[in-house]
Formats: C-alpha cells, structure tokens, sequence
C-alpha cells in the first residue's frame, strides 16, 4: 500500500524546512524595525571605522539576527530540492510578506478603543495607537526594498550554489553554502539600501533629511556587509550540522537520490 503523501520523510522535510524558513523571514522583516549597537549588546566600546567619508559603528537592525538563518535553510533546500524547491518557497515567502504588511495597515488603520489608547501611559507609553503605528507601519519605500533584495537575493545565492556544486560535485559543502551566502548577501545588503534610503526617498521627492547621500548609503552597505560576512563565516559548522541531521532523517538512498534530482534540477 502506498503511503500518504504527508507521510512521505522527503515531503515532511520540506514542510520542516519551509515553515522555518518562512517563519524566520516574516519575524525578520517585523523584527527588524528596531535598531540596536552590536558592540554595546556584547559590552564593548562602538567601533569607529570610517568608509568613504563617513564614520561606521555596528548599529544595526534587529532583522539581521534571523536572515542568515533564511540563507541557511535556503541552501540546504538547495542541496536537496532544488532551484524549484527553492523558487517556490522564495515567491511564496514574498507573497506573505506583503500580504502581512497589508494586514498591518489595515489593523493600524481601525479606530482604538479610548481605554486602550493611554492604558500603558503608566509604563511611560502615552499613546499606544501611536507606538503600534510606529513598530509596525513601516514605509512603503522599505518594504519595496526589503522585497525587491530578498528575492534578488534568494535567485542569486540559488544560482551561486549550483554552479559551485557543478564544478566541485559532493564536495565542500562548506564553498557552496557560504560562497552561494556572502556573494547573495553582499548583494541584498547593497540593493536594500540603495532602494530604500537613496531612489526611493527621491523618486517620491521626500524632504532631504531622508535622502540619504551616496557615500553614506555605501558607509552603511559596507558595514552591514562586514557583519553578514563575519556571521556567514561564524554559521559553516551550523551548516555541516543541519547537513548532517537531514542525511540521518532521510537515510543514504534517499538523500543521495534527492541530492541528484536536485542537482539536475536548473
């Protein structure tokens, strides 16, 4: 008797995958409106690195905690479903994303009740309507960017891993994971920026407060760069470890069956 489709260890994998994919994506985007010092968070000084002009300390968003984990889960996708497996999972991730942005418009968009309104003024909140607005009200100029960057991003680190792994076959899974992660990141760090914080805010004639300049835009770029590259490096032996669980969930046959339709899979 043939089992059920759900019952099938290559389709739970991918659900396991997936939701945890774009779980960690959707929390990222919503989590990332908050700024912190990495330095300070870690009880040191803030750096003073200077690039192009501009003074560099790692302020950055909280987001940047879970997206190397998206990169992550996108190449062991990779490695056993393939760019399909991994297009799919990227367009449908966008696709909630936005829808999810849409939701919070409209629920930032409904009458409060008076009583909720101030009933946190006594935590120092005075205005909880105007806090949610703020947290989760995001620009449309940053949505379009984090959009547009993930999905560029996504198609680049897929292509990326598979051209490493035509040339170097099973082998060093370590420089098509992290190779296929710090040239996908280097460019999400940079289209993100641009789009959000330089053509965007002029595109829509914004005051020039919020026109950030080209040398700051690649100040920033840079520094976050410098981060997603430290953390890509840091995360390789996650990669082996996560290589290695799904290689004992699926079994040798499995695996390298899936591994080989994958690879097939352009």
């Amino acid at each position: 008797m043939q089992d059920h489709v759900i019952t099938q260890k290559s389709t739970r994998l991918f659900l396991y995958l997936g939701g945890f994919f774009i779980t960690n994506a959707l929390i990222a985007e919503f989590m990332g409106v908050k700024l912190f010092s990495l330095e300070q968070t870690l009880g040191m000084k803030p750096l003073d690195l200077h690039f192009f002009g501009n003074s560099f300390s790692f302020n950055l968003t909280a987001g940047v905690l879970l997206w190397p984990v998206v990169f992550v889960m996108t190449d062991i996708i990779n490695e056993y479903y393939g760019p399909k497996g991994v297009r799919f999972l990227s367009y449908l991730t966008a696709a909630l994303i936005a829808f999810a942005f849409f939701m919070f418009f409209g629920a930032i968009h409904l009458t409060p009740a008076d009583f909720w309104v101030h009933s946190k003024a006594e935590s120092g909140i005075p205005d909880l309507n105007v806090a949610y607005a703020n947290i989760f009200g995001q620009g449309m100029g940053i949505i379009v960017a984090s959009l547009t960057a993930f999905l560029i991003g996504q198609i680049v680190d897929v292509l990326v891993f598979h051209r490493i792994k035509r040339l170097t076959g099973e082998k060093y899974i370590w420089l098509r994971s992290t190779g296929s992660t710090l040239i996908s990141q280097l460019i999400d760090s940079f289209i993100v920026l641009f789009i959000a914080f330089y053509i965007y805010p002029r595109v829509t004639n914004q005051p020039a407060a919020a026109q950030w300049s080209f040398s700051f835009v690649m100040t920033i770029c840079v520094g976050n760069y410098i981060y997603k590259f430290i953390v890509a490096l840091v995360l390789t032996p996650v990669i082996y470890w996560v290589h290695n669980g799904v290689e004992k969930y699926l079994g040798h046959q499995l695996a390298a069956s899936m591994k080989e339709k994958a690879i097939k899979d352009d």
